[in-house]
């Protein structure tokens, strides 16, 4: 039996990673795991993993990349992820990534391709600072590059009402991009030595990111 497989979507805020995670889902039955989604889950649960994870984050602390492992471990040997999972949001740091190749091994399993959207970061500030939802849906909309079809009216539910997230804007976005390549230059390193490293060009339209990716991966799932 072929063992999940699992792959790592990389990119900045604002890069397409969860239009593209969820288009993945969809095409290939892929399961989308976020960091966060996992810590709720596992404290709904009940799990011991998930305890630990609440007794921290009641106390105010940060979860341990220990229990998030432990979280991750558990989510793995569901039945739903048989035809493999995206990782978002972890791993963030190369040890966090060596601590995942480490859990993963004793699965009898590995990576099979993180890849990573490039991005321009000032077309990305821009694409960023422009951004919006609907309040009613939280369908997502562009000052430029998405507009709704009727001004002022959702396309998806027909609501009115609009919203901003008061951190999308020029100078938090640029911030954001400056953090996030500091954090994962080694990410991206530790892939690239492995040899499971991909990068496609995320400047484009949504249909040409997923046509970029479609072919990488095919290959990590077969």
């Amino acid at each position: 039996m072929t063992s999940p497989a699992v792959l790592i979507l990389l990119g900045p805020p604002g890069a397409g990673k969860g239009t593209q995670a969820r288009m993945l889902e969809e095409r290939f039955g892929l399961i989308q795991l976020s960091t966060g989604d996992l810590l709720r889950a596992a404290v709904a649960a009940g799990t011991p993993a998930g305890m630990a994870a609440k007794s921290v984050m009641e106390s105010g602390g940060l979860v341990s990349d220990d229990i998030v492992l432990a979280i991750l471990k558990d989510r793995l040997g569901e039945p739903d992820v048989t035809a493999g999972v995206i990782l978002d949001g972890f791993p963030r740091t190369a040890g966090q990534a060596e601590a995942l190749d480490d859990l993963l091994a004793g699965a009898g399993q590995k990576v099979n391709v993180a890849i990573s959207l490039e991005v321009d970061d000032e077309a990305m500030i821009d694409r960023v600072a422009g951004r919006y939802t609907c309040a009613a849906c939280g369908e997502g909309y562009h000052d430029t590059n998405k507009r709704p079809q009727r001004d002022g009216t959702c396309d998806k539910c027909g609501g009115t009402a609009f919203k901003r997230r008061a951190d999308d804007n020029a100078d938090t976005a640029r911030a954001r991009l400056e953090a996030y390549h500091a954090q994962t230059a080694p990410l991206i390193a530790h892939y690239r030595s492995h040899g499971v490293l991909e990068t496609i060009d995320a400047m484009g339209s949504i249909a040409d990111i997923a046509a970029a990716l479609d072919p990488i991966v095919t290959r990590a799932v077969q």
